[in-house]
């Protein structure tokens, strides 16, 4: 049904998935304070240095996979971003309430990108 608007389709997901992260990147930028004393909280070693190891992660490969160049190491890169974000900021398992219902729906919804980029990592070129 949809095989002749796959290169289309192809575009909309990278530009959604990979502009998603470049967003989240540039915002984190403006919240570094705060998100740097949340992965102190959390145990995170050199957490300034690390933060901005995110965010450049974020805003290059979510760049590389919006522009289509790279996708699948982009790709690979922000599922490895994600595998160590998500534990660490969307741990519901420490939250009760409607504060654990808001961790969980930012977990699932880190799931659900990560199986999106392994699903943009899957295409061939």
């Amino acid at each position: 049904m949809f095989a002749n608007l796959q290169n289309e389709i192809l575009l909309a997901a990278r530009l959604l998935l990979g502009g998603a992260f470049v967003f989240a990147g540039l915002r984190n930028t403006r919240n570094r304070a705060f998100l740097s004393q949340l992965m102190v909280a959390r145990g995170v070693p050199r957490a300034k240095l690390a933060l901005w190891g995110g965010i450049v992660v974020q805003i290059v490969a979510g760049t590389l996979v919006a522009a289509g160049t790279g996708t699948a190491i982009a790709g690979a890169a922000l599922v490895l971003f994600l595998v160590a974000a998500t534990p660490m900021f969307h741990n519901f398992w420490d939250h009760q309430g409607p504060e654990r219902a808001a961790r969980i729906n930012g977990f699932v919804g880190n799931v659900a990108l990560t199986g999106g980029f392994l699903a943009l990592m899957a295409q061939p070129g």
